[in-house]
């Protein structure tokens, strides 16, 4: 792999000044990009198997919606090729401002289809296009996020600019969560009847505020030094598989606890509390809430301390913490008690964020910036596009497990170690970008 380790004949300027608002930019944008990404998972797990499949019975109906959440995630490696064509090849912004109109777009368009009551079958179907436009958008959201603010910062504080655009995630998670809390309020009727829709709609003034933001960002400085001397590359999706395809396996199972692991501890969760073991789904929805402010401190934390001993280290650390906890938690859960599920899914929640908070700087750092985009877009797609189904496995599995948990504890625990694994070998494959001169 030493042809992935050329040096640069100039030196790009990252300016330390910058390299904040470009981050708070990237967080704004993939906060929304996950408020729009978790609404449908709570949702998946309160309406939709009820309103739009109602002709199955209510496991199948289960089953068919997060069937039709994980539709979103298979997307993801399409959006992750296509906007890493457009982010590698022609720019960072023009991508990233692309995929947040088309995901903030397909979830207002959500919050205004019929229900199966209403124009039969073609809800569903309805339903799970926009969650494929939304999936391909997300597949070429984060990458770029996270290439933009790692290339506009000095390389010693990589690690809390990259943390910065996952803290869009519990922030995405408290405004998603705390919009479901509130239209839970409303009376049983009216909440099937349009209360549901209105997070959805949400989306659309979000977006105009987002979009501002983003338009104000300029281009990577990295990038403009690849256009300058001509090294961007015309397939830098099949670049990856050809010249970095072990970098990507790597980045594949360091990702897996960060996507997967979540939707464990968020949809899963709140689906076998709500309608296996039914607890309160205000109980399950408003862990969630708490879990979510926990991760925002974790998140700063381990992006700081990734600067310290190296993003591999924390994603080692954090996939085995969620490998041996993955049974306790869920038998907290299978307590019933509302405290210890709360307790539980704030637990679960920080320990996946160990590894999660230190995602972008440990995929940013295996691939060289001029298939930065397309290497990071795919390693974490292909990750979420594996992981993605896992909330749908997991309630397959309860049916032969006879309602128990083990088999939801297992899972976790298989994806923690793997990314354990990711973390250790990401570690001793990481390039540093040469002779960048900050302009402090």
């Amino acid at each position: 792999m030493t042809s992935l380790h050329g040096a640069q004949s100039a030196a790009p300027v990252i300016s330390g000044k910058d390299a904040g608002k470009i981050a708070r930019a990237a967080f704004v944008g993939t906060a929304l990009e996950w408020y729009d990404y978790y609404l449908f998972g709570t949702a998946a797990a309160l309406v939709f198997n009820r309103l739009f499949f109602t002709e199955l019975n209510p496991t199948a109906a289960l089953l068919a919606s997060f069937a039709t959440f994980g539709v979103g995630f298979a997307a993801r490696p399409i959006g992750a090729i296509i906007f890493g064509y457009i982010g590698d090849r022609y720019g960072r912004r023009p991508a990233l401002l692309v995929t947040i109109v088309m995901i903030a777009v397909a979830t207002g368009l959500i919050g205004v289809l019929p229900d199966f009551g209403t124009v039969g079958l073609a809800a569903p179907i309805l339903l799970a296009v926009l969650r494929l436009v939304q999936g391909l958008a997300v597949g070429g959201e984060w990458g770029g996020a996270v290439t933009m603010a790692i290339e506009h910062a000095p390389a010693e504080k990589r690690g809390r600019y990259a943390a910065m655009v996952q803290i869009g995630s519990p922030v995405a998670t408290l405004l998603a969560s705390g919009a479901f809390t509130l239209v839970l309020l409303f009376p049983s009727a009216a909440f099937d009847a349009w209360g549901w829709r209105i997070p959805f709609l949400l989306a659309f003034p979000m977006l105009v505020i987002a979009l501002w933001i983003r338009l104000k960002v300029e281009e990577s400085p990295i990038f403009k030094d690849l256009m300058a001397k001509e090294e961007t590359v015309k397939a830098p999706a099949l670049d990856v598989i050809r010249h970095a395809g072990g970098r990507l396996v790597v980045a594949v199972l360091a990702a897996l606890l960060g996507v997967g692991g979540f939707y464990m501890i968020t949809t899963f969760a709140v689906s076998y509390g709500a309608n296996t073991l039914k607890v309160d789904r205000n109980v399950m929805v408003n862990a969630t809430l708490i879990a979510a402010v926990a991760q925002i401190v974790v998140t700063i934390f381990m992006g700081r301390l990734a600067e310290k001993v190296g993003s591999g280290k924390v994603t080692l650390w954090g996939g085995i913490l969620s490998a041996i906890l993955s049974f306790p938690i869920f038998a907290m859960i299978d307590a019933k008690s509302p405290v210890l599920i709360t307790l539980a899914i704030t637990l679960g929640i920080v320990l996946i964020a160990v590894a999660y908070a230190v995602n972008g700087s440990l995929l940013a750092e295996l691939f060289p910036p001029k298939l930065r985009y397309s290497g990071v877009a795919l390693g974490y797609n292909i990750a979420g596009a594996t992981s993605g189904f896992m909330p749908m496995i997991a309630t397959a599995v309860l049916g032969v497990s006879g309602n128990q948990s083990w088999g939801a504890a297992l899972i976790l625990a298989i994806i923690s170690l793997l990314t354990a694994v990711g973390g250790y070998l990401g570690g001793r494959l990481r390039i540093e970008d040469k002779n960048l001169v900050a302009d402090a």
